[in-house]
């Protein structure tokens, strides 16, 4: 079997790290790229890392910064000239002074473009950086964490402005990608996926609004969604997914 890469970016806690501990079990992949931004809290990333010396690499950088990707790229090339797969698991509901908005009058401008920031605008950076790491002759899949709260047509609720416009707004960039990459990466998919509700710091101050069983841990979480990773084929490319395997109107 020849060898595979994939890198996961959000590596070092939550549905990322999940992700990190799933794959390495799975052993489909040769080397594993890890992104981790705060050395602080990516101490069982770097535990992990000294488990499997050979299979997982760590990485430090900030993928709302260009010259971060940039950077993560050359040293990714530096060691292979392909990936096979993409997940970003880099996201913000909340932090320090940032909460979903109940209201208009709780919009604040520089929160709202912190939501952006982190949420929206990385993916396609990741997308113009990785295209010549992802365009081979074989399947390669590019993947996005998203939300079921950014779907325009699912909104019925209202609220969280900034959230839900930020997940919006990364759904099109998602679409997009797809269609350029439909021209000049024939074989790569990409897809968005909600991962539903998870037992993550993300959702911790929303959780009591969850019913038991719609809130999974991170292990359930990444598992539902490597089944549908594993199961894309091209016919899947340019969709949203649910963490059960639904498609989402965007």
């Amino acid at each position: 079997m020849s060898d595979k890469y994939c890198l996961i970016l959000g590596a070092s806690q939550g549905i990322g790290l999940g992700f990190v501990k799933q794959l390495i079990q799975e052993q489909n992949y040769t080397t594993i790229y890890t992104v981790y931004r705060n050395q602080n809290t990516a101490q069982e990333l770097f535990n992990l890392q000294k488990e499997y010396p050979h299979n997982i690499v760590c990485l430090q950088g900030d993928i709302t910064q260009e010259k971060d990707i940039v950077n993560i790229v050359e040293k990714i090339k530096s060691t292979a000239n392909k990936l096979h797969l993409v997940i970003n698991c880099v996201g913000i509901l909340h932090e320090e002074e940032i909460e979903p908005e109940k209201s208009l009058k709780h919009i604040n401008n520089d929160n709202l473009l912190r939501y952006f920031q982190v949420n929206s605008i990385p993916t396609v950076l990741l997308a113009k950086h990785l295209l010549i790491l992802l365009k081979h002759s074989e399947i390669s899949i590019f993947t996005t964490i998203s939300a079921k709260v950014g779907s325009i047509e699912d909104n019925y609720l209202g609220g969280w402005y900034g959230y839900r416009a930020s997940k919006s707004a990364l759904n099109m960039f998602l679409k997009n990608i797809a269609i350029e990459y439909n021209r000049v990466s024939k074989k790569t998919i990409v897809v968005a996926l909600h991962p539903g509700t998870t037992d993550t710091k993300l959702s911790k101050p929303f959780q009591g609004n969850v019913v038991p069983e719609k809130l999974f841990s991170v292990e359930r979480c990444t598992s539902q969604l490597l089944s549908i990773i594993n199961a894309l084929n091209k016919d899947d490319h340019g969709k949203f997914f649910s963490w059960d395997g639904s498609i989402l109107p965007w």
